[in-house]
């Protein structure tokens, strides 16, 4: 059974760093696009950044940008999440998803093969 499991959330001040890493099990990672969400308290969850399976192609949301870097590292099935300049609206629970389709990473995670359980960040004013 594929599994993604996510590490690297935790608390930190407005203006900090952090790093997540998403680890997956499948054997055909570099056929996936990787993608990241986060769901917010009390609100929908929202596509964060997103990464095609040769790394060609990257694509953030607009809240992100210039602040967050996605990558990926294919021999170590492992997708990486940089986050600096953090602010309070960026606590969530970030959620790492992957899909053989661009389309499906890059929108809304309807229909996403997999999904990771997530992991908690929590930035403090």
């Amino acid at each position: 059974q594929v599994q993604l499991v996510e590490s690297g959330g935790g608390l930190v001040q407005a203006g900090g760093s952090l790093r997540l890493s998403c680890a997956a099990s499948m054997r055909t990672f570099s056929s996936y696009d990787m993608g990241w969400f986060r769901q917010a308290p009390g609100k929908e969850r929202e596509f964060v950044a997103a990464i095609s399976r040769n790394s060609i192609n990257i694509n953030y949301a607009d809240s992100v940008k210039g602040r967050f870097t996605i990558s990926r590292d294919n021999a170590k099935n492992t997708v990486y999440l940089q986050m600096n300049s953090l602010k309070p609206e960026d606590t969530a629970v970030y959620y790492c998803a992957a899909d053989p389709s661009w389309v499906v990473v890059t929108g809304r995670g309807i229909g996403m093969d997999y999904w990771g359980k997530g992991t908690l960040v929590t930035v403090s004013s």
